[in-house]
This record gives C-alpha cells, sequence and structure tokens, in this order.
C-alpha cells in the first residue's frame, strides 16, 4: 500500500510521515495543500490518500473531487479534526471513502489503514452512524443522499469543471494551469467558453455558480 499524506501543518504531517514508515507502510509523498496533492498524485500514483480538510489554496473535499475524477480507484479517506456533519457528508459526497478524526491514536490508526486494504470503509467512531442517518433523512425526505456527486447538468466537460472549481476557489488562470497541467492560454480559452455556455459575466458569479453546483465549499475554522 502506498500512500500520500496532505496537510499544512508540516510538523503533524512529518510525525505522521515518521510513524508510518515506523509500521513498515510505504509512503509515497507529502503534500502541503490540495493543489499539492492532485499534483503529486498525478505523479506518484498512490493507492491511498491521508487528506486534511481546511487547507490554503485549495481544500480537502475540492481536492478529494478533482483527484477521484481522474483517479477513481484512488482510495481517500479525510484525517481532520473537524467533527462537523457538513465537512463530513461533503467529504463523503466527493468521493472519500472514510474520514478519521485526528485524536485517534497510532495503533487506531493502523487498525483503520489494515480495515481499508480489507475493503472496510473507515470512520471514526459515531461518525457512520451520523451517515446512515442522513441517508435515511434524505431518503424519507426524497432528495439525493449524501454520498451522490453534484447534478451533472451543466454540459460542462470534465476538463471544465475541473478549471471552474479552482478558479472558484480563487486561484489565478496561471495557477490553475499549474495545477492541472495546461497553459494558461487554454484555461482562459476553457473560461471563455464556460462564461459563455453559462451565461456568466465575471469571477463573483462563477463563485456563485459553483457554490450553487456544490463544486465549492464554505469556509470553515476548524481544521
Amino acid at each position: 500500500m502506498r500512500v500520500l499524506l496532505v496537510d499544512d501543518h508540516r510538523l503533524f504531517l512529518e510525525g505522521l510521515h515518521n510513524l508510518l514508515n515506523a509500521q513498515g507502510i510505504d509512503v509515497a509523498g507529502l503534500a502541503n495543500d490540495g493543489l499539492d496533492a492532485l499534483a503529486a498524485a498525478r505523479r506518484l500514483r498512490p493507492d491511498v490518500i491521508l487528506m486534511d480538510i481546511q487547507m490554503p489554496r485549495c481544500d480537502g473535499v475540492t481536492a478529494t473531487r478533482l483527484i477521484k475524477a481522474e483517479m477513481p480507484a484512488c482510495k481517500i479517506v479525510m484525517l481532520t479534526i473537524s467533527e462537523d456533519e457538513q465537512d463530513l457528508f461533503e467529504a463523503v459526497r466527493s468521493g472519500a471513502c472514510g474520514y478519521l478524526l485526528k485524536r485517534l491514536d497510532a495503533a487506531e490508526l493502523f487498525t483503520y489503514l489494515d480495515d481499508l486494504q480489507a475493503g472496510h470503509p473507515p470512520f471514526s467512531p459515531g461518525l457512520a452512524h451520523k451517515l446512515l442517518a442522513e441517508f435515511a433523512r434524505q431518503r424519507d425526505a426524497h432528495v439525493p443522499a449524501a454520498a451522490s456527486p453534484p447534478p451533472d447538468n451543466t454540459g460542462l466537460s470534465p476538463r471544465q469543471v475541473q478549471i471552474l472549481t479552482l478558479v472558484a476557489q480563487g486561484l489565478t488562470y496561471h495557477e490553475v494551469g499549474q495545477a492541472i497541467g495546461i497553459a494558461e492560454r487554454t484555461v482562459k480559452y476553457h473560461m471563455g467558453e464556460i462564461l459563455a455556455q453559462l451565461h456568466l459575466q465575471n469571477r463573483a458569479q462563477v463563485i456563485a455558480f459553483a457554490a450553487q453546483m456544490g463544486l465549492t465549499r464554505p469556509e470553515h475554522d476548524a481544521d
């Protein structure tokens, strides 16, 4: 099992790296935010990603959505301090297959990783129950389940959805191009197509549209 670690707290990241190495787990690489995670995942092709949520430039939930769109077989587990139910639901909806709280100890983490390898989604105590309760609530209300992706009714290509998501996160066209490996002029071309197709006029409208479609998430203080 090759693991990519993603967290913006360097001391925690290095400590986790050392902990996993001591257990004989192959740490393929480290990343400090969602954009670094996307680039590292493309380069390293890890089996598992342990992903923080709140990070600069691109948060873990958005990064999860982008990585899963390109690498659906990659297993992404959120490793966070956030117990916020909305973070949990959005992470699962974006493709995360597990959600662990950072207060767990080393033995628990290793057990959860063993469970993951055996095909059992790892969730900290009580969180799986919250998911089941949410599924039941949404089923009874006849609305899409929390694990369902945002409706694909925009007519945009997967590449355009990637670009729209990153621009809505506040990245410049140059940064978007670097993140997804295309030229800045290509990003500008795609954005022109996106604006015309969606009848949007400016970045503020792009951000509002992306939030409405569930492509971005509100800022939280915790993580």
